[in-house]
């Protein structure tokens, strides 16, 4: 038997589609009398996360902020985790819309941005002057929730004003029901992809906020969520130090200088076999972190990563001592977590300055000893 011609199973397809858009018309026709109430539940839409707006979550943003400087403004740690917060307010805030609609947008970024650059200085600014620079800009996000909430208010009554009013025509309208039922669904396809669009930007944002955008590695605040994952877990810290960096600088320039930190974030990663986390931790200091059992391991590392560099000759044509780039690391093992964190790191910070008192171009493993009990070493 020949199969049906593909017009007649179109034809098929759009009869029963007739049939239930007809369905669906004599049931709007049957509820029209209580079509109101749900029309007016669903636009309403109060203290749901579908109603939230920008302005409440960047308001909850600043608040947190306020909290973490009033709770301790002299610690890098708050200040650290402070503007993380004071920046994803920001740019929450300073969107178009509040920018044309509240005269009070304006001012108050201006007042963020100067704190944040307060902040990002190492500054503690005191509690009158939170005060006076997050206090203001809540304000100004309240007055833009009551703004939006009062147009939301006012588009729900207006619809519902014209839904009383032409509730008669909804018969002679259901061909336009048809059409606006795929243009709708249409708008809602493309606005689900855009969500998710924005979604995915907004992760890969957030991504690129725990990287340092010169060599691609984590930045201080990635290390510090990686020891939280890790906690509880032996692990090695390599501070990493590159000598006379900024005579490499002067004599061949910044983008060369930049390139030789690129290099070397490889060259490490290499060293170290792919199985440590890098982390550039301002200028020419890198730290690495991974798991280890033993100081024998970390001074392996240690040796490994100074070889590795040797045989690699990178020119350093202002280096006081070399024809070569040169490294001074200080490494302690520890147990990851905060107190942890801090013991570490001040013990790899004080091997490093020992290297380089001692001339540069050499490696130190310090023995953290709290750590190193509970390692069991």
């Amino acid at each position: 038997m020949k199969p049906a011609p593909a017009w007649r199973r179109h034809v098929g397809w759009l009869w029963l589609s007739l049939m239930s858009f007809t369905a669906l018309i004599l049931l709007i026709t049957y509820e029209t009398r209580w079509v109101h109430p749900e029309i007016h539940a669903y636009f309403s839409q109060s203290g749901n996360l579908t109603g939230q707006q920008l302005a409440t979550r960047s308001r909850g943003y600043l608040q947190e902020s306020l909290g973490l400087l009033l709770e301790g403004a002299d610690e890098p740690a708050h200040r650290e985790r402070a503007l993380f917060q004071l920046e994803l307010a920001y740019s929450l805030f300073d969107i178009g819309l509040y920018r044309r609609e509240y005269a009070c947008t304006e001012p108050n970024l201006a007042r963020l941005d100067r704190l944040g650059q307060r902040l990002q200085a190492g500054e503690a600014p005191t509690p009158t002057e939170l005060n006076r620079s997050l206090l203001a800009p809540i304000g100004c996000l309240t007055e833009i929730e009551m703004g939006q909430l009062d147009r939301r208010g006012l588009a729900t009554n207006q619809f519902v004003e014209e839904t009383r009013r032409h509730q008669t025509l909804v018969l002679l309208g259901s061909l336009l029901i048809y059409v606006l039922g795929i243009v709708f669904w249409w708008m809602h396809e493309r606005q689900r992809r855009s969500a998710e669009r924005a979604t995915r930007e907004s992760l890969k944002w957030m991504s690129r906020a725990m990287l340092d955008p010169l060599t691609g590695v984590g930045n201080r605040s990635a290390l510090n969520e990686e020891i939280v994952q890790r906690e509880g877990r032996p692990v090695g810290l390599l501070l990493i130090d590159i000598d006379f960096f900024k005579q490499y600088n002067d004599a061949l320039g910044h983008p060369d200088g930049d390139r030789l930190l690129r290099r070397l974030a490889m060259l490490i990663d290499e060293s170290l076999a792919g199985q440590a986390r890098l982390y550039r931790m301002g200028g020419d200091e890198f730290a690495a972190l991974l798991d280890c059992h033993e100081d024998a391991t970390l001074a392996g590392d240690c040796q490994r990563l100074t070889e590795q560099l040797r045989a690699a000759s990178l020119d350093h044509p202002a280096h006081p001592h070399s024809d070569h780039v040169t490294l001074s690391i200080g490494a302690a093992r520890f147990i990851a977590g905060e107190a942890g964190l801090a013991l570490g790191y001040a013990a790899a910070d004080q091997a490093l300055y020992r290297v380089k008192g001692e001339g540069r171009d050499g490696w130190e493993v310090a023995r953290v000893e709290a750590a190193a009990g509970n390692a069991g070493a």
